[in-house]
């Protein structure tokens, strides 16, 4: 009898070894689909003969860096997006990359049913369903987290690693680490075990892209990062890949300890959840590029993207990349970033990233016109007399009004 082959979501980390196995125990031939997104990865070979001993009939690796970078977090960066005013969408960003890839695979091998390792609890089980429902309709999703028969037998992290044990299937988590974690290039995130108590602190030892503030150099460090068309493409004067210039800057924060943040968050499914996040190289990005738009935008147009910045950045974090308002806001920026063309100067300090300068050859700031020194002609402040009558005259009329009504 030929098998249904499906196509797991494959990190090689113990949720989803011991998923390749299961899925395998119910009769799919299993293509363990395995993306690196700058995640710290074991060795490839390891990663192939760990999938392979679970019971994979394929293990895929592929490397996307470039593209994550530059087609998810550049435009979250162009959209200056923080979900909740501090989140800057790490996960969000990669999960409908990794759904895309699965179809892609699902439509080269010829499989029915597509798979992920997220929890009936999280927002991922959404980002990852949406995604594959709207590039594939009449796909299968299998999600065994959902499936009674797998998550009431296998719980936790527990039973898990029993499961792992009894059938041979190698792993290297163990019950001692008491979080969970999720890296790619954009940051690293940790959540659950001891987090879930929000007045726990993050033990120091959780920390794995940067150091503690209190431990960075005493020295500040300034840097230079160059901007076309609202892309980042060099750092000092040297030029990246998108991939490339994320990784350096990552390097960077984290050795000054930028980029730590610790926060509850309102999850899609209706309950709240404590995240710690490490996004050295993006906080670098985000507070750049906004000092690049200050000199570069006119008033209009940043105050538009600030008010859609928040649909951006739900729109993301709720898993509707491929929506239509999703391919509407990214057409949109495209627009608006044509003349974010320059240089940002900063200083890192100790959990710090402070602008210090900026330059463009699309600058709208015009110094002889904002000098408070001598006038220069042009600009007449009687001007100004005409322009707040017209602008009072709406509070003049409401102040009467109120007066009229004490009397």
């Amino acid at each position: 009898m030929n098998q249904e082959k499906l196509v797991l979501a494959y990190s090689g980390g113990l949720d989803t070894s011991v998923l390749v196995h299961w899925l395998a125990q119910q009769g799919y031939e299993v293509i363990a689909l395995c993306l690196d997104l700058g995640q710290k990865v074991e060795d490839l070979d390891a990663i192939l003969e760990k999938g392979k001993k679970a019971g994979a009939a394929k293990v895929l690796i592929e490397n996307v860096e470039e593209e994550f970078v530059q087609d998810y977090v550049f435009p979250s960066i162009h959209w200056n997006a923080l979900y909740e005013g501090t989140y800057l969408l790490g996960t969000s960003l990669a999960r409908p990359l990794i759904s895309k890839k699965q179809i892609e695979v699902a439509g080269r091998e010829g499989a029915v049913a597509v798979a992920h390792g997220a929890t009936g609890k999280g927002n991922d089980q959404v980002r990852f369903e949406l995604s594959y429902y709207a590039l594939n309709p009449n796909i299968r999703v299998v999600a065994p987290w959902k499936i009674p028969e797998f998550y009431k037998k296998y719980p936790g992290r527990t039973e898990l690693l029993a499961y792992a044990e009894k059938y041979g299937i190698p792993v290297k988590a163990s019950k001692e680490q008491p979080w969970s974690s999720d890296e790619n290039l954009m940051h690293i995130s940790f959540e659950s075990g001891m987090l879930e108590d929000p007045w726990q602190a993050p033990l120091p030892e959780m920390f794995e892209l940067s150091q503690s503030p209190k431990e960075a150099p005493v020295e500040s460090q300034e840097i230079l990062i160059e901007f076309l068309k609202g892309n980042p493409v060099a750092v000092d004067g040297k030029k990246f890949s998108p991939a490339k210039l994320l990784t350096y800057l990552n390097e960077l924060g984290g050795r000054h300890g930028i980029g730590r943040i610790d926060m509850v968050e309102s999850r899609f499914v209706g309950m709240k959840n404590r995240g710690v996040y490490e996004t050295p190289g993006g906080t670098i990005l985000h507070i750049a590029h906004r000092a690049m738009e200050s000199i570069t935008l006119n008033r209009g147009v940043i105050n538009l993207k600030d008010s859609l910045m928040p649909r951006f950045a739900q729109l993301t974090y709720d898993g509707f990349w491929f929506s239509p308002e999703m391919e509407i806001l990214l057409e949109m920026v495209k627009k608006t970033q044509e003349p974010v063309n320059g240089t940002v100067r900063l200083e890192l300090y100790k959990g710090n990233c402070m602008v210090t300068g900026r330059k463009s050859p699309n600058s709208l700031y015009d110094e002889d016109m904002a000098t408070m020194e001598a006038d220069q002609g042009t600009y007449d402040p009687q001007d100004a007399i005409g322009f707040i009558k017209l602008h009072a005259l709406p509070l003049r009329i409401q102040a009467g009004l109120k007066a009229n009504s004490k009397t």
